[in-house]
């Protein structure tokens, strides 16, 4: 099936990067400001907290970048539109990326909190497979020729590998961990101050807007590889 995407659709992707861009940049400088001199230090973390403003937008989006690559999967699964699995392409590196310094800022973070860089604790174990799930994603594509083939083992791999997302989301409430429990998303009032909670949105914002850019750099790349590769395909033919 032949891949079907108007230009018109890469000119509105133009026309928004480099406001992606120019958004990307003001809203890391506004919120690193506010992140670094412009929130209090925790009163029993001290400043060691501050690391929450990279840790936990890193953590969202890795979760949130794993949902749209198990949905573009599904869809196609059901409907065999190849714009999905560039759609999902495009994301796993991506979120591989969020995932990883996700990991790493939780490990910074937990050593002057937890006394230890790492411990197997159940959000942890599970962001850890999150990044493993990544990666086998992104290497089923690369290791096997027949992307036909390619397409359905990591489409499948990675609608299975979803069932990891609400363990992430709800470990801490499911078992007992060292990671603190949910303080933001919650049916009551968040339990962090505003003067914390605005810039971490800030600095959430910033971080969506980088994962944004990238994913449509990215998207275009796919599509470009697609077509050449469709292109040889029939010369070879």
């Amino acid at each position: 099936m032949y891949l079907k995407l108007k230009k018109s659709y890469f000119d509105v992707l133009d026309r928004f990067t480099p406001f992606l861009i120019i958004m990307t940049i003001v809203s890391f400088i506004i919120g690193s400001y506010f992140a670094l001199y412009g929130s209090p230090p925790d009163y029993i973390q001290g400043d060691s907290m501050r690391i929450m403003y990279v840790h936990v937008p890193s953590a969202w989006w890795a979760l949130m970048s794993y949902s749209v690559l198990a949905v573009s999967c599904t869809i196609w699964f059901i409907t065999r539109n190849p714009f999905f699995n560039l759609i999902a392409k495009s994301i796993a590196p991506i979120g591989a990326v969020f995932t990883l310094i996700a990991l790493v800022t939780g490990s910074i973070w937990g050593k002057p909190t937890w006394g230890v860089w790492w411990v197997w604790d159940a959000r942890l174990t599970s962001m850890l497979l999150l990044f493993f799930l990544y990666l086998a994603y992104i290497f089923l594509w690369q290791a096997i020729s027949n992307k036909d083939l390619a397409s359905k083992i990591s489409a499948a791999l990675a609608m299975i590998g979803f069932i990891n997302v609400p363990i992430i989301k709800f470990s801490v409430d499911w078992w007992n961990t060292l990671h603190q429990p949910a303080s933001i998303s919650k049916l009551s009032s968040p339990s962090i101050d505003e003067s914390m909670l605005i810039p971490l949105f800030i600095m959430a914002f910033a971080s969506l807007c980088f994962l944004i850019t990238m994913f449509s750099v990215r998207l275009r790349i796919e599509f470009i590889e697609s077509r050449i590769s469709r292109l040889r395909q029939k010369i070879y033919d």
